[in-house]
């Protein structure tokens, strides 16, 4: 399970300008914001955006100033594959040290999509039993009891982190993980191509045509 929601796009427009910056060529932009404040890169922009792209690294370094926020909700197991991603990115997350026992803990505190109905029956008397645990530790505050509940949580807790990267670092998650036999990973290579401009610029990074949303495969 992974959910990703409260997605922002930052300083595309100032992005773009230093894209031309190495010719001197500002007079050719055309991009410009729409009526709800959104920066729409005109036709001479997008294809010297996408040229840079398809040139190379040395390039395309206007896609490292194109920032993203957003909020991922998902499990630690996942959490700890995106950890190699160190570079370009800062990630607050919830906190289990301090905040687990604040509350009951459910099921959907878990990702299960994939158990089968005899693991799911025995997750659920794991969890309840977890709940005793914290219970217990919220009532009478035994170190003993927080340590129990710390070690035994499951890597399927999941955890929400605020993460904010860049064009750059999502052209290389994408890349390198969207045939990943974690169902997580899918979902986030979605959530990037519907970026705006994702499609083009990163179909020229990786030399290939990414489908339009919602096009259907031949």
């Amino acid at each position: 399970m992974l959910n990703v929601e409260r997605i922002s796009v930052m300083n595309l427009e100032n992005a773009m300008r230093g894209a031309r910056n190495p010719m001197n060529s500002w007079a050719r932009s055309d991009s410009r914001y729409d009526e709800r404040g959104e920066y729409l890169l005109g036709e001479n922009d997008l294809a010297l955006a996408v040229r840079l792209c398809a040139a190379g690294s040395d390039h395309r370094k206007f896609i490292r100033q194109i920032f993203v926020s957003m909020d991922i909700t998902a499990p630690l197991y996942w959490w700890k594959e995106f950890d190699t991603y160190k570079i370009g990115t800062v990630a607050n997350s919830t906190s289990t040290m301090h905040k687990l026992h604040a509350r009951p803990l459910e099921l959907a505190d878990f990702s299960t999509d994939h158990l089968t109905p005899a693991s799911m029956a025995e997750f659920q008397r794991y969890v309840a039993y977890l709940e005793t645990v914290r219970q217990r530790f919220a009532d009478q505050g035994d170190r003993a009891d927080w340590y129990d509940l710390i070690q035994l949580l499951p890597s399927s807790y999941n955890q929400m982190r605020t993460v904010t990267l860049n064009y750059e670092v999502l052209a290389g998650i994408y890349y390198a993980r969207r045939h990943h036999k974690l169902d997580e990973w899918h979902v986030l290579c979605a959530a990037i191509l519907d970026l705006p401009y994702a499609r083009p610029l990163l179909g020229a990074i990786g030399g290939e045509p990414l489908e339009e949303k919602g096009a259907q495969k031949p």
